[in-house]
């Protein structure tokens, strides 16, 4: 199937939904980077909802895997956000399984701590392939499946949300090629939501806190803790637990963001009609809107 294949497939099946019990009943998700982290749990919390779920990631190995805990619901393709031709297959893929796409969620992201000295080109670039071109690609081939479901059926709404950050709303010391790529991400989000919703595609930005259980923290080798700590970014920190316990102290609410605070955020995003260019933050009080 090629990519405009895809769109009259999709067009044609777009009242062909599966109904499941839950929130987001006849909705087919695709989640990027949904093999573990937010992502894994964003894809639970979706099929627990009555979602059918596609889980794209980079690696076959962990996606399978995912997928296989997710249970008959899911379905993985594999995916790198930075490449076109990759992301063009990636949704090829969520129509000729499950017939279309409703939500796509950009969760995908890398980051790379270290300050201005020393962070490299190379590691920038990365990060910022990943983490705003990668949004981009996504926003640009999931809304042309979109259009075309729409263009079938006007009365149905689709819905974009990026996975964004805290680092997205205010600026992250030793931390600014991710947090640069997530401020770009929301002037992103509130271009696209104005450009799609003439084709009732809702994009909203959620930009949770700090999930100091999943991978991207706690990872003992590359994990933020860890990274932090090595970059000086806490000033007076010996070791990891003095990093934690910091990021502790700066929400009024004493813990880390989950995938199901996430997971919340992204129904509210998907059930509200008469709401589109947010960025919601979801961070425990850490980050306040003025």
């Amino acid at each position: 199937m090629t990519f405009e294949e895809a769109k009259v497939y999709a067009a044609e099946h777009v009242g062909n939904r599966p109904s499941y019990p839950g929130r987001l009943s006849g909705k087919i998700a695709v989640v990027t980077g949904g093999a573990q982290g937010f992502g894994f749990g964003i894809a639970q919390a979706l099929i627990r909802e009555g979602a059918e779920v596609v889980i794209a990631n980079r690696g076959e190995k962990q996606g399978q895997a995912a997928v296989k805990e997710l249970g008959d619901h899911s379905f993985f393709a594999q995916c790198d956000v930075s490449v076109p031709e990759s992301v063009e297959n990636l949704m090829i893929q969520a129509v000729e399984h499950f017939g279309g796409i409703d939500l796509f969620v950009s969760n995908a992201g890398v980051l790379k701590a270290g300050s201005l000295h020393d962070m490299t080109p190379e590691n920038f670039e990365q990060v910022t392939k990943i983490n705003y071109n990668g949004y981009f690609l996504c926003a640009k081939y999931a809304s042309e499946i979109m259009k075309a479901e729409y263009e079938a059926d006007p009365n149905r709404w689709y819905d974009i949300v990026q996975i964004n950050s805290k680092s997205g709303l205010v600026g992250s010391k030793a931390n600014f090629a991710y947090a640069g790529g997530k401020f770009g991400g929301i002037g992103l989000t509130q271009s696209f939501a104005l450009e799609l919703v003439s084709w009732q595609i809702k994009v909203n930005s959620v930009c949770p806190g700090n999930y100091y259980d999943g991978p991207l923290w706690s990872d003992p080798v590359k994990g933020l803790f860890v990274q932090y700590l090595n970059a000086g970014k806490v000033p007076g920190a010996k070791t990891v637990e003095d990093v934690k316990e910091y990021y502790l102290s700066k929400s009024p609410i004493r813990r880390g963001c989950t995938p199901e605070d996430v997971a919340k955020a992204i129904f509210y995003c998907v059930e509200q009609t008469f709401e589109t260019g947010q960025a919601i933050p979801v961070t425990g009080g850490q980050t306040m809107l003025n």
